[in-house]
């Protein structure tokens, strides 16, 4: 499942109740959680998460009787998963927890949030400290928006949202980028991901390391490398984007790309092709017009590739 609050994707911590020791942002921050007993600096001691301060009877609290944070999900779908993760917080994390979530449209600011009516989607739970708090979500209504409580106060590490995207059909032009993660595609297999996971391939932004992509172990056999990637949306893919970039000593050799229609039907979209290291590869398939809904990456005979895109035309949805 694809982490849908993940900054890569746009997530974003757009308010909460208090972050006094711990700044809400980390929440999202996608490194694990760290911290080093002992590091302080003006607020306090240096945690890697968001921490509230400690709420006392008869203050003023003007967010209620316990703390929450909003975030806006980078990509909208149907939520499965809520990770609330309190490692490294053993004598301050949150008794309990919950989620709730909001379906909204266009960008509504975070005053309009803080006064929407939310659903709960996760009831009020208990939680333990310095762990993974894996909390399941049965709700099949598409998503834009969490909020997470924690009661009464203190700190967890990182919120992860896992689910699966559903793009708005409406947003979508004559060109559509169908391998994008943010439009709902995702990596159904793979030979290899030894140093690094194939879905890496699908994220919008642009990599800015080598670790951002995907990366195999060296073969010592004669076969090669390749991951399958199931489209957003069934299209006609018209333009392939094969970045090798920062890939210098260790990209592919050559790439091959082969579609399978709905019914399983093969289609030869790129014949076996050179690339080049650390290179931004376009190549045009303006004479493949069926209708695909996976695509398989070949790559000789392994290595690594920051990037796979597809754009084309979207198939027109079902009546």
């Amino acid at each position: 499942m694809v982490d849908l609050a993940a900054r890569w994707l746009g997530g974003s911590v757009m308010a909460a109740s208090d972050e006094s020791f711990g700044l809400k942002e980390n929440l999202l921050v996608e490194a694990e959680p760290d911290f080093t007993p002992g590091t302080f600096d003006h607020r306090g001691e240096v945690v890697d998460g968001w921490e509230t301060r400690r709420r006392r009877p008869g203050t003023a609290n003007p967010s209620g009787e316990h703390d929450w944070a909003i975030v806006r999900l980078g990509a909208a779908g149907v939520i499965e998963t809520v990770d609330v993760d309190t490692r490294f917080f053993t004598g301050n994390f949150p008794t309990r927890t919950r989620v709730q979530a909001l379906a909204a449209s266009g960008y509504p600011r975070t005053e309009e949030l803080v006064g929407a009516v939310w659903t709960e989607i996760v009831p009020w739970t208990d939680l333990k400290g310095d762990r993974h708090n894996l909390l399941a979500v049965r709700s099949p209504q598409r998503w834009t928006h969490v909020r997470l409580s924690a009661h009464p106060d203190g700190g967890i590490a990182r919120l992860r949202v896992h689910g699966t995207v559903v793009p708005d059909r409406t947003l979508w032009g004559p060109s559509v980028e169908l391998t994008s993660a943010a439009e709902g595609a995702r990596v159904v297999s793979c030979s290899d991901a030894f140093y690094t996971p194939a879905d890496r391939l699908l994220r919008p932004d642009r990599p800015r390391t080598m670790g951002e992509g995907w990366e195999t172990a060296r073969r010592r056999d004669d076969g090669n490398d390749w991951v399958l990637v199931r489209l957003g949306l069934p299209g006609a893919v018209r333009l392939a984007e094969l970045d090798t970039s920062h890939f210098k000593g260790n990209a592919p050799g050559w790439a091959q790309l082969t579609g399978f229609a709905a019914d399983g039907t093969p289609v030869s979209l790129m014949e076996r092709t050179r690339l080049q290291p650390d290179t931004r590869h376009r190549f045009p398939l303006t004479t493949v017009d069926a209708v695909l809904t996976q695509v398989r990456l070949d790559v000789y005979p392994d290595g690594g590739m920051a990037r796979l895109r597809l754009r084309g035309t979207p198939a027109p949805a079902p009546a």
